[in-house]
């Protein structure tokens, strides 16, 4: 899910320097809408359902946007897109921001020409197999099928570590998780590989996920958030504080239930600037005072968010764990609001 490898690093930013040439806000506000890239189909982070509608703990952060930039959580166009297509949608303009997995690198942000607005789920690169397999670890899969996606840097990551461990595998190229699926299930590959977030939601997905084992090794770092193309720093400004809004917002103990009363004001004076009864920093966004309030009152704040879609009373089981708050032992942090 991670780095394209078919488009050329100066196409991609010579793509992202003229669309950022118009500011994002102004085409965000006048289209109505948020147009906003999307996996092609990740159940718990980004998905339609049966009827067409779009759900998912990614999806969560471009409705956020949508309520704080146009007051309606619902006026979103969800771009689907691969490892392949998604930094062309991105540098040409046709997506506003890349809410997909995708990983925070220095040749993304550099080269690519992208701006990452922070982290909003920590992760790894693992392995998935079969459990008649056999297979307790990754160091015991020499001469294994692998199911990649192309266009990543889990394919990169793959390599290393067969490399590293001197073991070889044979690659199966798949073009998205959906493709993945059936190809691993019937036995063209004896392995699945990818971020250990995207293994748990294929696995949930499963007719007999307890068939199937997801083995103890995470070979890499993945810090998967927003992005958006260098160039236009205001409209930065808007996605990087309103992911921020919805972590700072659970630190603080504000919740889509309480917060309408916490509006009225609080002896705390961080809640009072981030739902906007204080201070002007809404005015500093070039949005009103209750850009923040609308986010977080539409989707829940990060653990509101979390919970519901990928936490582990959902069938995809994740525990916070690196992703908990920096006050229970995670690295989620936001600056201050002030």
């Amino acid at each position: 899910m991670k780095k394209t490898v078919f488009l050329g690093a100066l196409t991609v930013a010579g793509l992202a320097a003229g669309a950022a040439a118009a500011a994002t806000l102004d085409d965000v506000k006048a289209r109505g809408k948020l147009n906003c890239g999307v996996t092609t189909g990740l159940v718990g982070f980004a998905a339609p359902d049966a009827n067409g509608n779009w759900d998912g703990f990614d999806v969560g952060l471009c409705r956020a946007i949508a309520a704080a930039v146009l007051g309606d959580a619902a006026a979103v166009e969800f771009v689907p897109t691969t490892g392949k297509t998604r930094f062309t949608a991105l540098a040409s303009g046709e997506i506003d921001v890349l809410a997909r997995n995708t990983t925070w690198t220095f040749s993304r942000d550099v080269d690519l020409k992208f701006d990452f607005l922070g982290v909003n789920y920590y992760d790894g690169q693992g392995f998935m197999v079969p459990k008649s397999l056999g297979v307790s670890s990754a160091k015991e899969l020499d001469g294994a099928t692998v199911c990649i996606q192309t266009g990543t840097t889990t394919e990169l990551n793959l390599a290393d570590f067969f490399r590293a461990n001197n073991i070889k595998y044979e690659p199966v190229p798949i073009e998205t998780n959906a493709e993945a699926q059936p190809l691993y299930l019937e036995g063209a590959c004896d392995v699945y590989t990818t971020d250990a977030s995207g293994l748990a939601a294929t696995r949930a997905a499963f007719e007999n996920p307890q068939d199937h084992v997801v083995l103890p090794e995470i070979i890499s770092k993945e810090p998967l958030g927003p992005l958006v193309r260098h160039g236009d720093n205001d409209w930065g400004d808007i996605v990087r504080w309103t992911l921020n809004a919805l972590i700072a917002a659970e630190e603080l103990g504000v919740t889509s239930a309480n917060i309408d009363e916490m509006a009225g004001g609080t002896n705390n004076p961080e809640i009072n600037r981030l739902l906007g009864t204080e201070g002007t920093l809404g005015e500093m966004l070039g949005l009103d005072k209750d850009w923040a309030m609308r986010a977080i009152k539409s989707v829940g704040n990060y653990g509101e968010l979390f919970e519901r879609n990928i936490g582990e009373n959902t069938p995809i089981g994740l525990s916070r764990g690196l992703n908990a708050q920096w006050t229970n032992g995670g690295l989620l942090y936001s600056p201050p609001f002030r």
